[in-house]
Protein backbone atom coordinates (compact mmCIF):
# COMPACT_ATOMS: atom_id res chain seq x y z
CA UNK A 1 0.00 0.00 0.00
CA UNK A 2 1.16 3.51 -0.78
CA UNK A 3 1.72 5.58 2.11
CA UNK A 4 1.30 9.45 1.75
CA UNK A 5 3.72 11.87 3.04
CA UNK A 6 2.36 14.94 4.76
CA UNK A 7 3.43 18.17 3.81
CA UNK A 8 5.58 20.59 5.78
CA UNK A 9 3.43 23.25 7.83
CA UNK A 10 4.44 26.59 5.81
CA UNK A 11 3.66 29.21 8.65
CA UNK A 12 4.88 29.94 11.37
CA UNK A 13 7.99 28.11 10.44
CA UNK A 14 9.14 27.15 13.87
CA UNK A 15 6.29 24.66 13.99
CA UNK A 16 7.39 23.15 10.47
CA UNK A 17 7.22 19.24 11.01
CA UNK A 18 6.81 16.51 8.42
CA UNK A 19 4.72 13.93 9.97
CA UNK A 20 6.88 10.20 9.87
CA UNK A 21 4.83 7.67 7.61
CA UNK A 22 4.86 5.26 10.19
CA UNK A 23 5.52 4.48 13.78
CA UNK A 24 5.64 0.59 14.15
CA UNK A 25 3.16 -0.94 15.81
CA UNK A 26 -0.16 -3.44 15.13
CA UNK A 27 -3.78 -3.22 15.41
CA UNK A 28 -7.24 -5.03 16.61
CA UNK A 29 -9.76 -3.93 18.82
CA UNK A 30 -11.63 -3.06 22.36
CA UNK A 31 -12.97 0.03 22.92
CA UNK A 32 -14.97 1.46 25.79
CA UNK A 33 -17.13 4.14 25.41
CA UNK A 34 -16.97 7.08 27.74
CA UNK A 35 -15.00 5.58 30.14
CA UNK A 36 -17.67 2.16 30.12
CA UNK A 37 -16.09 -0.58 28.35
CA UNK A 38 -17.71 -1.15 24.15
CA UNK A 39 -15.99 -3.90 22.93
CA UNK A 40 -15.95 -5.05 19.13
CA UNK A 41 -15.01 -8.58 17.91
CA UNK A 42 -11.85 -8.40 17.17
CA UNK A 43 -8.97 -11.19 17.86
CA UNK A 44 -6.61 -9.26 20.27
CA UNK A 45 -7.30 -5.96 21.82
CA UNK A 46 -4.69 -3.67 20.30
CA UNK A 47 -6.78 -0.64 20.05
CA UNK A 48 -7.30 1.30 23.65
CA UNK A 49 -10.28 3.89 23.15
CA UNK A 50 -11.41 6.27 25.49
CA UNK A 51 -14.28 9.03 25.47
CA UNK A 52 -13.85 11.78 27.02
CA UNK A 53 -16.60 14.78 28.19
CA UNK A 54 -16.29 18.28 28.36
CA UNK A 55 -19.48 19.48 29.80
CA UNK A 56 -19.42 23.08 29.14
CA UNK A 57 -19.38 23.23 25.35
CA UNK A 58 -20.61 19.44 25.39
CA UNK A 59 -17.38 17.85 23.57
CA UNK A 60 -16.29 14.60 23.08
CA UNK A 61 -12.20 13.90 22.91
CA UNK A 62 -10.98 10.54 22.20
CA UNK A 63 -7.90 9.00 22.99
CA UNK A 64 -6.55 6.17 21.03
CA UNK A 65 -3.65 4.28 21.37
CA UNK A 66 -2.03 1.38 19.81
CA UNK A 67 -1.49 -1.01 23.32
CA UNK A 68 0.48 -3.64 22.16
CA UNK A 69 2.89 -1.78 21.05
CA UNK A 70 5.97 -1.37 23.66
CA UNK A 71 5.54 2.55 23.33
CA UNK A 72 2.16 2.33 23.78
CA UNK A 73 1.56 5.39 21.26
CA UNK A 74 -1.22 7.22 21.15
CA UNK A 75 -3.40 10.73 19.83
CA UNK A 76 -6.20 12.64 21.06
CA UNK A 77 -8.84 13.88 19.21
CA UNK A 78 -10.64 17.22 19.74
CA UNK A 79 -9.33 18.28 22.99
CA UNK A 80 -10.46 21.28 24.99
CA UNK A 81 -8.25 23.43 27.12
CA UNK A 82 -10.49 22.92 30.32
CA UNK A 83 -10.00 19.18 29.95
CA UNK A 84 -6.42 18.78 29.50
CA UNK A 85 -5.24 18.44 32.66
CA UNK A 86 -7.50 15.56 32.64
CA UNK A 87 -6.41 13.95 29.43
CA UNK A 88 -2.62 14.15 30.11
CA UNK A 89 -3.15 12.31 33.68
CA UNK A 90 -5.22 9.78 31.80
CA UNK A 91 -2.21 9.19 29.50
CA UNK A 92 0.41 8.57 32.07
CA UNK A 93 -2.10 6.17 34.29
CA UNK A 94 -2.55 4.00 31.11
CA UNK A 95 1.14 4.31 30.49
CA UNK A 96 0.92 5.56 26.72
CA UNK A 97 3.16 8.10 24.94
CA UNK A 98 1.37 11.00 23.60
CA UNK A 99 2.42 11.52 20.02
CA UNK A 100 -0.23 13.44 18.10
CA UNK A 101 -3.18 16.02 19.04
CA UNK A 102 -5.49 16.34 16.29
CA UNK A 103 -8.59 18.96 15.56
CA UNK A 104 -11.88 17.84 12.93
CA UNK A 105 -11.93 21.68 12.28
CA UNK A 106 -10.87 25.08 13.55
CA UNK A 107 -13.83 24.76 17.06
CA UNK A 108 -16.02 27.98 17.79
CA UNK A 109 -17.32 26.93 21.22
CA UNK A 110 -14.61 26.27 22.67
CA UNK A 111 -10.41 26.53 22.75
CA UNK A 112 -9.15 23.79 21.57
CA UNK A 113 -5.96 21.72 23.58
CA UNK A 114 -3.82 21.50 21.50
CA UNK A 115 -1.04 24.57 22.41
CA UNK A 116 -1.43 23.79 26.20
CA UNK A 117 -0.81 20.21 25.32
CA UNK A 118 2.74 20.77 23.53
CA UNK A 119 3.49 23.04 26.07
CA UNK A 120 3.25 20.33 28.80
CA UNK A 121 4.25 17.41 26.37
CA UNK A 122 7.31 17.94 24.90
CA UNK A 123 7.08 16.22 21.17
CA UNK A 124 3.60 16.02 20.85
CA UNK A 125 2.57 17.39 17.21
CA UNK A 126 -0.92 18.96 16.43
CA UNK A 127 -2.45 18.28 13.69
CA UNK A 128 -5.35 20.13 11.25
CA UNK A 129 -6.43 19.69 7.64
CA UNK A 130 -4.73 22.07 5.06
CA UNK A 131 -7.98 23.65 4.63
CA UNK A 132 -8.60 25.38 7.41
CA UNK A 133 -5.79 27.46 7.06
CA UNK A 134 -4.94 27.06 10.47
CA UNK A 135 -1.67 27.00 12.54
CA UNK A 136 -0.19 23.33 13.72
CA UNK A 137 2.84 21.45 13.66
CA UNK A 138 1.25 18.97 10.49
CA UNK A 139 -1.54 20.04 8.19
CA UNK A 140 -3.08 16.88 6.74
CA UNK A 141 -5.28 16.39 3.36
CA UNK A 142 -7.95 13.94 2.15
CA UNK A 143 -6.43 9.87 1.38
CA UNK A 144 -3.09 10.97 3.87
CA UNK A 145 -3.02 8.54 6.37
CA UNK A 146 -1.92 9.21 10.30
CA UNK A 147 0.13 6.41 11.70
CA UNK A 148 0.10 5.69 15.38
CA UNK A 149 2.13 2.46 15.17
CA UNK A 150 0.84 -0.11 12.64
CA UNK A 151 -2.38 1.86 13.99
CA UNK A 152 -3.79 4.61 11.28
CA UNK A 153 -6.70 6.89 10.94
CA UNK A 154 -7.44 7.43 7.34
CA UNK A 155 -8.16 11.35 6.23
CA UNK A 156 -11.57 12.20 4.42
CA UNK A 157 -12.59 15.88 3.85
CA UNK A 158 -16.31 16.52 5.27
CA UNK A 159 -16.77 20.54 4.66
CA UNK A 160 -20.10 22.05 5.38
CA UNK A 161 -19.55 23.14 8.95
CA UNK A 162 -16.65 24.96 7.78
CA UNK A 163 -14.88 25.11 5.21
CA UNK A 164 -11.85 22.93 7.00
CA UNK A 165 -13.84 20.14 8.29
CA UNK A 166 -12.24 16.72 7.91
CA UNK A 167 -13.56 12.99 9.24
CA UNK A 168 -10.68 10.72 10.69
CA UNK A 169 -11.95 6.75 10.07
CA UNK A 170 -9.83 3.73 11.58
CA UNK A 171 -8.09 2.10 9.07
CA UNK A 172 -9.45 -0.49 6.49
CA UNK A 173 -7.77 -3.59 6.59
CA UNK A 174 -6.88 -7.29 8.36
CA UNK A 175 -4.87 -5.78 10.51
CA UNK A 176 -7.02 -2.95 11.46
CA UNK A 177 -9.32 -2.87 14.06
CA UNK A 178 -13.02 -3.73 13.94
CA UNK A 179 -15.40 -2.40 13.03
CA UNK A 180 -14.22 0.66 12.15
CA UNK A 181 -15.08 4.06 13.83
CA UNK A 182 -15.68 7.28 12.34
CA UNK A 183 -14.52 10.55 14.16
CA UNK A 184 -16.39 12.68 12.48
CA UNK A 185 -16.46 16.26 14.10
CA UNK A 186 -19.42 18.67 13.78
CA UNK A 187 -20.24 17.48 10.01
CA UNK A 188 -22.56 14.16 11.42
CA UNK A 189 -23.45 14.42 14.90
CA UNK A 190 -25.71 12.04 16.21
CA UNK A 191 -29.45 12.52 14.68
CA UNK A 192 -27.91 15.55 13.58
CA UNK A 193 -24.95 17.82 11.98
CA UNK A 194 -23.46 21.00 12.52
CA UNK A 195 -24.64 24.45 11.40
CA UNK A 196 -23.71 25.92 8.10
CA UNK A 197 -24.06 29.39 8.48
CA UNK A 198 -20.19 30.99 9.55
CA UNK A 199 -16.91 29.98 9.04
CA UNK A 200 -16.94 29.13 5.32
CA UNK A 201 -20.23 26.51 5.77
CA UNK A 202 -22.64 25.62 3.06
CA UNK A 203 -25.46 23.08 3.32
CA UNK A 204 -24.93 21.82 -0.26
CA UNK A 205 -21.21 21.30 0.70
CA UNK A 206 -22.14 19.65 3.96
CA UNK A 207 -24.55 17.18 2.23
CA UNK A 208 -22.71 15.68 -0.46
CA UNK A 209 -19.59 15.51 2.23
CA UNK A 210 -21.66 13.55 4.44
CA UNK A 211 -23.31 11.33 1.73
CA UNK A 212 -20.09 11.08 -0.17
CA UNK A 213 -17.56 10.42 2.86
CA UNK A 214 -19.49 9.51 5.55
CA UNK A 215 -22.72 7.49 4.54
CA UNK A 216 -20.16 5.05 2.04
CA UNK A 217 -18.63 3.69 4.82
CA UNK A 218 -19.61 0.36 5.93
CA UNK A 219 -23.24 0.42 8.00
CA UNK A 220 -21.97 -1.12 10.80
CA UNK A 221 -19.28 1.78 11.04
CA UNK A 222 -19.27 3.84 14.71
CA UNK A 223 -19.90 7.22 14.15
CA UNK A 224 -18.24 9.25 16.94
CA UNK A 225 -19.03 13.15 16.97
CA UNK A 226 -17.24 15.89 18.12
CA UNK A 227 -20.81 16.98 20.20
CA UNK A 228 -23.66 15.56 21.59
CA UNK A 229 -26.30 17.79 23.53
CA UNK A 230 -28.97 14.64 24.22
CA UNK A 231 -26.82 12.47 26.38
CA UNK A 232 -25.80 10.20 23.41
CA UNK A 233 -22.14 9.10 23.12
CA UNK A 234 -22.59 6.76 20.09
CA UNK A 235 -24.34 5.97 16.79
CA UNK A 236 -23.87 3.93 13.31
CA UNK A 237 -23.51 4.85 9.85
CA UNK A 238 -26.52 2.52 9.36
CA UNK A 239 -28.03 4.25 12.05
CA UNK A 240 -28.31 7.74 10.66
CA UNK A 241 -29.06 6.92 7.39
CA UNK A 242 -31.68 5.55 8.19
CA UNK A 243 -32.43 8.28 11.52
CA UNK A 244 -31.78 11.15 10.96
CA UNK A 245 -33.94 13.75 10.79
CA UNK A 246 -32.08 16.54 8.49
CA UNK A 247 -29.62 14.24 6.20
CA UNK A 248 -32.50 11.61 5.26
CA UNK A 249 -34.24 14.63 3.68
CA UNK A 250 -33.23 15.39 -0.46
CA UNK A 251 -30.64 18.18 -0.84
CA UNK A 252 -33.27 20.77 -1.20
CA UNK A 253 -34.80 20.23 1.82
CA UNK A 254 -31.85 19.94 3.81
CA UNK A 255 -30.78 23.02 3.09
CA UNK A 256 -33.88 24.80 3.43
CA UNK A 257 -33.92 22.80 7.21
CA UNK A 258 -30.40 24.41 7.69
CA UNK A 259 -31.51 27.85 6.64
CA UNK A 260 -34.82 27.98 9.03
CA UNK A 261 -32.86 27.22 11.92
CA UNK A 262 -32.63 30.16 13.72
CA UNK A 263 -29.56 29.77 15.85
CA UNK A 264 -28.02 32.10 18.55
CA UNK A 265 -24.36 33.06 17.71
CA UNK A 266 -22.40 30.85 19.40
CA UNK A 267 -21.10 32.38 22.85
CA UNK A 268 -17.24 31.85 22.22
CA UNK A 269 -17.18 32.39 18.85
CA UNK A 270 -14.99 35.64 19.36
CA UNK A 271 -12.67 33.95 21.55
CA UNK A 272 -12.61 30.29 20.19
CA UNK A 273 -11.92 31.00 16.60
CA UNK A 274 -8.79 33.76 16.94
CA UNK A 275 -7.56 31.24 19.46
CA UNK A 276 -8.23 27.72 17.80
CA UNK A 277 -6.51 29.68 14.64
CA UNK A 278 -3.50 29.62 16.00
CA UNK A 279 -3.49 26.29 17.76
CA UNK A 280 -5.44 27.37 20.81
CA UNK A 281 -2.93 30.02 22.28
CA UNK A 282 -4.71 33.04 23.25
CA UNK A 283 -3.94 36.52 22.86
CA UNK A 284 -2.48 38.10 26.01
CA UNK A 285 -3.47 41.83 26.49
CA UNK A 286 -1.38 43.95 29.01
Amino acid sequence: MLLLRFPFLRSPSHLSFRLPLRSSISASTKFPSQMASYTTSSPAPKLLFRQLFEKDSSTFTYLLADALHPEKPALLIDPVDKTVDRDLSLVKELGLKLIYALNTHVHADHVTGTGLIKSKVPGVKSIISKASNASADVFIEPGEKIYFGDLFLEVRATPGHTSGCVTYVTGDGSNQPYRRMAFTGDALLIRGCGRTDFQGGSSYQLYESVHSQIFSLPKDTLVYPAHDYKGFTVSTVGEEIQYNPRLTKDKETFKEIMENLKLSYPKMMDVAVPANMVCGFQETKV
